[in-house]
């Protein structure tokens, strides 16, 4: 018990642990070029592992893509979806006609309840 006393250790700096009979699994080399910089980025993935296409570059954040053999990988982007708007969403829902007339509609209202004097804000907080 003497020679495991926790007296004068670093507690979690060090382990207590051998690497006696831990087997480490095997390892692959991958290479990344960034298309921005133009740097080499060398990642190490466990042999049965499938690699990604791209990565972040270390560097300036730009994509870099995997480089076998000295070739870049070509990164098919056909299945990527484009992000959609507000805008392109609504218009989903409703036409442009739709939206015109709904837009009348609202503006009609806010005049006749700004002529009349009233104030949306009291009339809002109170709904």
């Amino acid at each position: 018990m003497a020679d495991r006393s926790l007296r004068g250790i670093r507690l979690g700096a060090q382990s207590l642990q051998s690497e006696e009979g831990v087997v480490f699994m095997e390892r692959a080399e991958y290479t990344y070029t960034c298309t921005a910089c133009g740097r080499d980025t060398k990642l190490m993935f466990a042999a049965d592992a499938e690699a990604p296409e791209t990565w972040e570059c270390r560097t300036c954040g730009g994509e870099a893509t995997l480089s076998v053999n000295g070739t870049a990988v070509t990164v098919d982007h056909s299945g990527d979806k484009t992000p959609r708007s507000h805008w392109d969403m609504l218009l989903e829902r409703r036409t442009l006609p739709e939206l015109e007339e709904l837009l009348e509609e609202r503006l009609q209202f806010v005049r006749a309840r700004r002529g009349a004097g009233q104030d949306v804000t009291k009339e809002r907080l109170s709904a």
